[in-house]
């Protein structure tokens, strides 16, 4: 049987609103710190990468919008159907005569972002949290037309590039977890969003954002963009690691929170699937249950009506703040 949260609470608990270190965005950090060899990629992050080029003040750069289902290269446009869509930006160099492809992703794929692993002998969840930018010359149209997009959005100046590859440095050595979950009050389009993401979709949208700030001017196109959404009742903050699973931690709690995230483990048959299915609908649905880790920090979601919603809504190009570096 599921336990209520009441009876689980540090003294420090409290609601979101009046938790002072809250944002709805993902915190920047110093550095990133180096990966655990324990997590491990199905798929080699970013195996043809390579440093972004530093080009000639006047060439002139045609600035493309990509997006692909994700997994297409494994099940094509299965999760199309569902709107579950990767995004990317291109550029292709005049000068140079050469395609380049930017996106950013997880490290160790879209699972371990979610959900931890429960090790043997470690109190705390363990996370391969990590997402970062990848760079890597050429633009595979055939990936991204046959389910998806490739499409001019703008034009920018060689100028304006080599100003936006350093904003990327720094965005990409500074906002280093990938987080899966938008989190809001309701569906309606004006309600409280808590948390937000911070996923592929995100960096394109700071990358767009970044070249209209240096001035360039973006088509008039509609541009949609995918959320995973859970809607929750005003959440509540509950402690970070040391704070929970410490040696002075709340054991109670720290129990519960193991006990949530152990059905979301990977499974070896259909029948511990559909058994742990089963386990999560309880918790989730039938409990109002959800804890949520974001910004190296514990949340208490009390879920409500609809849970969980896959959206894909338009999200506009932006218009520029400052004036051109010059096309």
């Amino acid at each position: 049987m599921s336990l209520g949260v009441a009876g689980l609470l540090t003294s420090s608990a409290q609601p979101l609103g009046s938790h002072e270190a809250v944002t709805l965005a993902m915190k920047r950090f110093n550095y990133r710190p180096k990966t655990d060899p324990y997590c491990q990629a199905r798929y080699t992050f970013c195996p043809t990468g390579s440093a972004i080029p530093v080009m000639k003040e006047e060439d002139i750069i045609e600035v493309y919008r990509l997006q692909a289902p994700v997994w297409e290269f494994k099940y094509g446009d299965l999760l199309g159907h569902l709107k579950i869509m990767h995004d990317a930006v291109g550029f292709k160099s005049s000068l140079m005569g050469k395609n380049y492809t930017m996106e950013w992703y997880e490290l160790f794929q879209l699972g371990n972002c979610t959900f931890p692993h429960l090790r043997p002998g470690m109190d705390a969840p363990f996370w391969c949290n990590q997402g970062a930018a990848c760079f890597y010359e050429g633009i595979d149209d055939a990936h991204w037309k046959e389910n998806g997009t490739l499409v001019l959005v703008t034009t920018i100046s060689g100028t304006m590039f080599n100003e936006m590859a350093k904003w990327v440095k720094y965005d990409n050595e500074t906002g280093i977890y990938y987080e899966t979950w938008t989190v809001q009050a309701s569906p309606d389009k004006k309600s409280t969003v808590w948390f937000d993401s911070y996923e592929c979709s995100k960096f394109i949208l700071r990358t767009y954002q970044k070249l209209a700030d240096l001035g360039a001017v973006f088509k008039k196109i509609q541009t949609n963009y995918t959320s995973i959404i859970l809607f929750s009742g005003e959440p509540i903050y509950l402690g970070n690691e040391t704070s929970i699973f410490g040696p002075l931690g709340n054991q109670t709690l720290a129990a519960a929170i193991r006990d949530f995230y152990y059905p979301f483990k990977p499974h070896r048959t259909v029948g511990e699937f559909f058994v742990d299915l089963l386990k999560i609908i309880d918790r989730v649905i039938l409990n109002h249950q959800f804890y949520l880790f974001y910004n190296l920090e514990y949340w208490f979601l009390p879920m409500k009506f609809p849970y969980l919603k896959i959206v894909y809504e338009e999200v506009p190009l932006p218009i520029g703040s400052k004036t051109s570096f010059g096309v």
